[in-house]
């Protein structure tokens, strides 16, 4: 199994879930018989970069609130996460701090009353940053996959954008849609 390309769908990670439970990454990589765990490496406020700001909404160097993660796999980096919130949702809520969110963010954002409707993704591929391939452990040839996602609430107000980069090699999305 290690070595072989991971298959993502973002459903399960868009979704509140049940009372808060559980921790949606671990659980979809242990039913595969693989160790998923995620470690966070940094929150806050943070002024709005250029990308972030054109996905969220909001004007360059606007406060938002950042929460970065290393997602793992078998002890294996295959994401870097960034998610951003607007700080009007975000600022002193557990969004802005390093500890572990029971249910997730997306749970917690619902009991905020911000509830995710609608979702874009945009992918492209391209070659990682130094520091990106230090972090995702991966060669210098080796190009990576890099995931804009934003999602919308009920009134198409996006409530949160995460920005996910993953070695190309190592990950196969899927889409899987309903019509009407």
């Amino acid at each position: 199994m290690p070595g072989e390309a991971w298959i993502s769908t973002s459903m399960p990670y868009l979704r509140p879930t049940a009372g808060g439970q559980g921790d949606v990454w671990g659980q979809e990589a242990a039913a595969r018989g693989r160790r998923g765990t995620q470690r966070i490496v940094g929150a806050g406020e943070v002024p709005a970069s250029d990308v972030v700001a054109r996905l969220l909404g909001l004007a360059e160097g606007e406060a938002v609130v950042v929460r970065r993660r290393i997602i793992l796999l078998d002890e294996q980096p295959c994401e870097l996460t960034d998610s951003y919130y607007p700080a009007r949702i975000a600022a002193g809520t557990a969004l802005a701090g390093t500890a572990k969110i029971r249910g997730g963010a997306v749970s917690l954002l619902a009991e905020l009353g911000y509830v995710g409707r609608r979702v874009q993704e945009d992918v492209a591929a391209r070659m990682p940053t130094e520091e990106e391939r230090e972090l995702l452990r991966t060669g210098v040839d080796e190009p990576v996959l890099r995931l804009e996602r934003v999602l919308l609430d009920g009134g198409e107000r996006p409530i949160q954008v995460d920005l996910i980069t993953m070695p190309a090699h190592r990950q196969r999305l899927r889409y899987e849609l309903t019509m009407g």
